[in-house]
């Protein structure tokens, strides 16, 4: 699997194609504004984007779908829960599912808390977060449909998965850009409060 870690400056958001090595197809997960940068990236690697993938309806995870999408001719994803932010999404999900790209599946989990339609994407030991878990913190439950207590559940879930899978967040905010969930819950914040706390 290639994964292309995009920093786009516009408020530290991460941007990531991801593609399969086989085919050389790909998908992008929270494009922000500067679409160029996201099809350099693709070219470099050789991908043919065919998927975009919003982990959120926030504006900074949602602005480059329009064009990508006229670039691209790619179909836009994102949680039905989320839709009335992103009414545009050619295809919303409503359970928890997969969306594979050549030969290359992502499991669906949905987290909500930071908003109500947060999903993560799992594939070969990679977890895209989005908003839901940043390395060493985790997202704001203070905006409009945010619930502290439904954000803890939704990251106790993800820490279900093995502690090497790799943590790629939506945002610029920690030590490292990426992380592991091992590492998360020694050394995350809110690890006690949230209930996945291991000693160092």
């Amino acid at each position: 699997m290639i994964i292309k870690q995009i920093p786009m400056g516009y408020m530290d958001n991460f941007s990531y194609v991801v593609g399969c090595e086989a085919t050389r197809k790909g998908l992008v997960i929270d494009p922000a504004p500067a679409v160029d940068r996201i099809l350099l990236e693709a070219d470099k690697a050789g991908l043919k984007i065919e998927i975009i993938v919003n982990t959120h309806g926030h504006g900074d995870h949602t602005a480059g779908n329009a064009e990508l999408k006229r670039l691209t001719g790619a179909p836009v994803y994102i949680h039905t829960l989320d839709g009335d932010r992103y009414p545009l999404a050619d295809y919303f999900l409503k359970d928890e599912t997969s969306l594979q790209v050549g030969e290359v599946v992502f499991e669906i989990i949905h987290t909500p808390g930071h908003t109500p339609g947060g999903i993560c994407l799992y594939s070969h030991g990679n977890l895209f977060t989005g908003d839901t878990l940043f390395v060493g913190d985790s997202g704001r439950t203070d905006l409009p449909g945010g619930h502290r207590l439904t954000l803890g559940v939704s990251i106790r879930r993800l820490m279900q998965l093995p502690d090497a899978t790799v943590v790629w967040p939506g945002h610029d905010y920690g030590p490292t850009p990426s992380s592991t969930l091992g590492w998360e819950k020694r050394n995350n914040v809110n690890a006690e409060e949230y209930g996945y706390f291991v000693a160092r």
